[in-house]
């Protein structure tokens, strides 16, 4: 059993945002898997089926991305994920646009979604799906935040489709391999 949580920020006003990553990734699985509609639970929405060969609990915490603990932490109790088989599919500064990287464990690296879930859970040791979104580009005036819920550019947003789909090709080889084994298959330089 894994829990497959994407993180975003709830509303059609953050939709296409480069926060939002996780979001658009796990729609992709939930759609391309078959799963069951949507259902509202875990001051989220989730929804439960066979997926990659297992059973999956895919999960989009609507809390705002800064307190997605509150939602991820009460579905992995619920379900009974040990750390290990919760599966979090976020945005990544520190990779460049389109780079998609497996991690175990680690920091939170300033990403405030990872923060709230790591204090929730009690732990770092969760797998990672990290989608890179790169830096904010030279002459960007405003903040990381302002970066972060800021629209893909016209050649981002081009090639997102392929981008989701290395994301949720990541997240398949954890599901059916295992988080060590997909580290060393994903993270492999081309």
């Amino acid at each position: 059993m894994y829990l497959i949580v994407g993180l975003g920020n709830p509303g059609k006003k953050y939709e296409r945002h480069r926060h939002n990553l996780g979001f658009m990734t796990v729609d992709r699985l939930h759609i391309e898997q078959g799963l069951p509609a949507w259902k509202e639970k875990f001051s989220g929405v989730f929804s439960r089926g066979a997926g990659f060969g297992d059973d999956l609990v895919v999960l989009k915490p609507m809390t705002y991305m800064n307190v997605s603990g509150d939602s991820v932490q009460p579905a992995a109790a619920f379900v009974k994920a040990d750390p290990q088989h919760v599966v979090v599919v976020h945005d990544e500064l520190d990779l460049p646009f389109g780079e998609v990287r497996i991690k175990l464990g680690g920091g939170h690296a300033g990403h405030n979604g990872l923060r709230s879930i790591i204090e929730r859970l009690g732990t770092p040791d969760f797998v990672r799906i990290r989608v890179g979104i790169g830096r904010p580009p030279t002459g960007f005036t405003g903040d990381i935040a302002d970066y972060v819920l800021s629209s893909f550019d016209a050649v981002e947003a081009a090639t997102l489709p392929d981008v989701l789909e290395r994301a949720l090709g990541a997240t398949r080889v954890v599901v059916e391999k295992g988080p060590s084994q997909a580290q060393n298959l994903v993270n492999t330089r081309k």
